[in-house]
């Protein structure tokens, strides 16, 4: 079932729960937990919050158009914006960050495993390539949320593939691209991205270019593979 179906009217909390909690077994009713000693808890007894951490670290990081203006070196305006580890600190985060259609034209917006940088120059992403579709300005938000949700939620099969992703807000159209490390594994990278379109219900074809060929020869690069 796809993503978007799977969610779709849920609320935050439900959410929360059914895209990023794994492995968290459910209480059938009636069922008995623990010991005897478990109900001799005081009613007044506060119970610490214990925050749903996540299986990564992933950090946002964003390159807005007036820092790229001045930039003596593609990458060098790309900072990072803040780290997160839990369910709670992602939702904290996201209720309160623009979406892709409130961004200025020419941002670009990252979320990837911590510690790795969202550059072709990184070790982990040197030899990777990236999966991309495009969708028409201020009609990528949906996606955007989804395809986050799918991968912080470790709902790859071939997700220890994936670096992370990126919006790329533009005049006509906003891109969004899944990044991964081993460019020439292609079972994984097609495993990838038959998935990413079932979670956005996507019908389209998409391609996945290698970023070697990206350096060379950029907007003209050519897809490698094709789902």
């Amino acid at each position: 079932m796809a993503l978007v179906d799977s969610i779709a009217g849920l609320s935050l909390e439900e959410e929360i729960r059914a895209s990023l909690i794994v492995g968290e077994g459910e209480i059938e009713e009636g069922e008995i937990t623990g010991d005897e000693s478990d109900h001799s808890t005081s009613p007044n007894t506060i119970i610490p919050h214990q925050p749903h951490v996540l299986e990564h670290s992933w950090t946002f990081w964003f390159d807005s158009p007036a820092a790229k203006q001045k930039q003596s070196t593609w990458g060098s305006s790309i900072r990072p914006v803040h780290t997160f580890g839990t369910v709670e600190e992602f939702w904290s985060l996201y209720n309160n960050i623009h979406k892709p259609s409130k961004l200025a034209v020419g941002a670009d917006f990252h979320c990837f495993k911590h510690k790795i940088e969202p550059k072709w120059e990184d070790p982990i992403c040197a030899n990777g390539g990236k999966w991309t579709i495009s969708f028409p300005r201020g009609k990528s938000d949906t996606s955007w949320l989804y395809t986050l949700l799918a991968m912080i939620g470790e709902q790859f099969d071939n997700g220890d593939e994936i670096c992370g992703a990126v919006i790329n807000v533009r005049g006509k159209q906003e891109k969004i691209s899944i990044w991964t490390k081993n460019a020439t594994n292609e079972t994984a990278q097609v495993s990838i991205g038959k998935q990413w379109k079932e979670f956005l219900d996507y019908n389209e074809s998409i391609g996945f270019i290698f970023h070697d060929d990206a350096k060379k020869a950029e907007r003209f690069a050519k897809s490698k593979y094709t789902v």
